[in-house]
């Protein structure tokens, strides 16, 4: 695997891969790389003749109070998972390299819709921020598919929704999420849990499943669906941030009509963040 950090190498690179008739796909990461991220390049590697992951902690999606100079940076070890994934080609810049003219001159790429609310609701400026960084990671590496996990079920959306307005012709593929053997979904923020945390967190997965399950059931007053689960996590402890069932295709809210759904949720654990979704079809006659 090469290392590149500037965006004359990493155009260089790819295309000296395109010139070998090589297929190009990216996958876009912070770092701290765990299994999750393994299983995305590992599909990438599936797919394609040439991956190119990046790693770029982006100061644009981190609010004011959030963690940013905090969150793990584990470069060497990042290196090792994405070689034994099937990475060719590693792209970590720096803040300087990625906005050259300071951040506060950037262009800033909006989706709207479905940006809004659920993590856009909590955390303001943070999809422009990913859609942002995102938008110029495809036009630097230009790929013909780029892969994400669906545990960021909003995030996912909002890329396919830029990709889809901005007619870029690129496949965006949406990976299971990888979960622990307790059904914690797999993320970088785990690693912030004490044990006593993280022997309480199996518990949010838990709810949603059972909460699908109802749904699938026949349950459909959704609002008293989502008091129930709220009353289920507050009560293990749990700080909520949000609990809802929305279309799985735009996020936009529920009907009893609909037949795509995903329960998302975000909590507290103390002063942790975390994220979950289960995203399911209805059989029909439910």
């Amino acid at each position: 695997m090469n290392t590149v950090t500037t965006v004359r190498e990493l155009r260089a690179a790819v295309a000296q891969a395109r010139a070998e008739g090589k297929d190009i796909g990216l996958v876009p990461t912070m770092g701290n790389l765990h299994a999750g991220h393994a299983a995305l390049v590992e599909k990438a590697a599936q797919r394609v003749d040439f991956v190119v992951a990046s790693i770029f902690v982006n100061p644009l999606q981190f609010g004011p109070k959030e963690d940013l100079e905090g969150y793990p940076r584990t470069l060497a070890a990042d290196k090792e998972r994405l070689i034994e994934a099937g990475c060719q080609l590693l792209f970590a810049p720096s803040v300087e390299e990625m906005y050259p003219d300071g951040m506060a001159a950037q262009t800033i790429v909006h989706v709207s819709g479905v940006s809004e609310g659920l993590c856009g609701g909590s955390r303001p400026g943070h999809f422009d921020g990913v859609s942002t960084v995102v938008t110029k990671l495809f036009q630097m590496v230009q790929p013909d598919i780029a892969i994400f996990g669906q545990k960021d079920y909003q995030q996912l959306a909002v890329i396919r929704t830029l990709v889809r307005d901005l007619n870029m012709p690129i496949q965006i593929i949406g990976e299971p999420t990888v979960r622990a053997d307790d059904g914690l979904a797999l993320s970088s923020r785990n690693g912030y849990l004490d044990a006593t945390q993280r022997a309480a967190v199996p518990a949010i997965y838990q709810c949603l499943h059972q909460m699908a399950t109802a749904i699938k059931a026949g349950a459909r007053d959704y609002p008293a669906l989502i008091v129930e689960g709220k009353q289920q996590l507050e009560g293990a402890g749990f700080r909520m941030d949000y609990l809802e069932v929305r279309r799985a295709d735009n996020l936009r809210p529920v009907t009893a009509e609909d037949r795509n759904l995903v329960i998302l949720v975000a909590l507290f654990v103390g002063t942790t963040r975390l994220i979950d979704n289960i995203a399911f079809e209805l059989p029909e006659g439910a």
